[in-house]
Parts: C-alpha cells; structure tokens; sequence
C-alpha cells in the first residue's frame, strides 16, 4: 500500500473542507427558504467521500444517495452549478430539473444520486459491465446507507457483481441509522460488512471518520477492482450532524443531544487537520487560510446561483427521453 504524498494529504483535506462549508452554507440558504424541497446534507461523513474519490478520475464511475451533493463536490463538482441546481436554476448541473436529490454529471462520472433507496448498487454495477466488456480500467463505486443494505436492489447487484468479477466498490456509509430509525432496530447484524461473505467478496469495516483509514481502505478495494479481481464492501462508521433532512441536529426525539455531542468530537476535519499539522504538511494557519478561501468560492456560487434564470417552462420535456 502507498504511503500518500504531502500533496495527496492536502487534496484530500480540501476535498473535506469543500464539502464541509458548502453544505454548511447550503443549509443556510434552506433555513432562509432559497433552496426548494428537501435537502439531506453530508456534514460529518466528509471523510468518506473524500478518502475515497481521491483514488477516482473523472473516467471512474460513482452513483450517490439523498446527500449527493457532498459526492459531487468530493468529485470535483463546481460549486456555481451546484448551487444553480440547489436553487432551481437553468444554470444547474440538471439545468434546475433535479434539485438536491438527483444530481448527476456524466463528465464527471456522476451516474446520478437516486431519491431511490437502495437504487444506486444496480445502476453502478451496470457501469462497471460495461467497463468489463469494453477491456477499461475504469471502476464503478456505489455510494448508500445501511437502510439501504437492507434492500434487495443491493444484494442482487452484489450478487452479480461478484459471480462475474465486476470492478465496482460498495461503499455503505452507516451513519447508524436508517432515516430516524438506529441500525439495531432495522439489522440483527452489527456490521454491514459482514453481508459480504455471502456473495464471495471481501467486506471490509473502515473508521468512517479517518480520512487516512478511508484512503487505505479505498486504495485496497479499487486495485482489487482494477486488477480484475472483482468487488468489495467498504463499511465505513460515519456520522451525520445534521438531521436526517435539514439542518436541526438536536432536539430530537431518535437520538440524544449526548449522542450527537460525543461524535462531534471526531469532527473527521478537526481529526484530520490535527494530523496535518503534526505531520508538518499543513499548520493550523494554512488550514484556515483554505476554510476562508473556499468560504469565499461558496459566496461567489451562492451570487451566481441567485442571479442565473428560472428555467424556460418551454423546456420541460427536453432532455427527458434520449
């Protein structure tokens, strides 16, 4: 396994941060009414996202979940159209049509994130099809939860993806519960992981807020993948600070204050930030010279964002059918 490069850690870091503050700003944006519909934000599982998409071109293949937005921009995703989006604008990565929950870019190899659960496994297991058949090396990662595991979209993706040695990654972000309800009270299982023995491939049980154990984890699944040695399940233990859908965090009846409070000491930035520095790759200083610097990039796609046109009603069935 490779020891990553100083510059890698800094990528990684800023693929963190960039998620971090604008989702932080776009649920802002929700609370002052800009943002239409429901949105599901990916605060707290930043190191996921991050440790893995490091590994990806923008050849590679991901399909996504409700919090699709925090994949995108981990991928590469421009915060302008990603706002244009949020905010249902013609200038958006789906020209205003998709909203939060459906954002999809096929330069970047975005498959689409899916309002769907579960819908994702199948979707990414077609492309990495694909990419067997054509003799590439691209692989194919599918992002979901564990309420998601507990579909039978997921198990006969897995399934197919294992009898033929597919090159695609499952990657289970357990942030321990299935919308409002805790995993014990939707699994008999523990770990998700252990799912994987029934098909034949590894499963592998990751610390979702370490972005370096994310990494490692990541950079074992997707040689194995490229290599033709078939899938992996990553399970990485992740949290979200945020509710289920919005911004509240607290207060809520499903999980305690206490809850919330204690996996806050792990903030996977505050983690990560704090191995920079003793590593000597990035002091405090710099990291929060990129904080504000990214603030900024966000302020300037919040601008463009609000000033870019409604669509066209005229529009509506374009890109609808191919």
């Amino acid at each position: 396994m490779s020891q990553p490069s100083d510059d890698v850690l800094r990528d990684i870091h800023r693929r963190m941060v960039r998620i971090r503050v604008f989702e932080t700003e776009a649920g802002r944006m929700a609370e002052a009414g800009k943002i239409p519909g429901a949105l599901h934000l990916y605060v707290g599982e930043e190191a996921v996202a991050a440790g893995v998409m490091v590994h990806l071109s923008d050849d590679d293949w991901i399909t996504s979940t409700h919090r699709g937005h925090g994949h995108l921009i981990a991928k590469g995703g421009a915060f302008d159209r990603m706002f244009a989006e949020l905010f249902g604008r013609a200038t958006g990565y789906c020209r205003g049509k998709g909203g939060s929950m459906h954002i999809s870019n096929m330069d970047l190899g975005m498959l689409g994130a899916n309002g769907i659960v579960g819908a994702g496994p199948p979707i990414a297991v077609g492309a990495a099809f694909s990419t067997k058949f054509r003799k590439t090396d691209r692989v194919a990662v599918s992002f979901f939860g564990d309420g998601a595991s507990n579909e039978g979209s997921f198990h006969e993706a897995a399934n197919m993806a294992a009898l033929y040695k597919l090159p695609v990654i499952f990657v289970c972000e357990n942030n321990g519960y299935g919308e409002y309800t805790p995993q014990a009270n939707h699994q008999a299982i523990v770990d998700v992981a252990d799912r994987a023995a029934g098909y034949g491939m590894p499963g592998v049980v990751v610390d979702g807020m370490d972005a370096m154990a994310v990494y490692e984890s990541a950079e074992a699944a997707i040689d194995r993948a490229r290599s033709g040695e078939g899938p992996t399940l990553l399970e990485c233990k992740t949290y979200r600070f945020f509710d289920h859908v919005g911004v509240r965090g607290m207060g809520l009846s499903y999980r305690t204050d206490e809850e919330l409070e204690e996996w806050q000491k792990r903030d996977p930035i505050h983690l990560f930030e704090a191995r920079l520095a003793e590593l000597g790759v990035l002091s405090r200083d710099e990291a929060a010279g990129i904080h504000e610097g990214i603030l900024e990039e966000v302020k300037a796609g919040i601008e463009f964002a609000e000033s870019s046109p409604l669509p066209d009603p005229n529009t509506l069935l374009d890109d609808v059918y191919a």
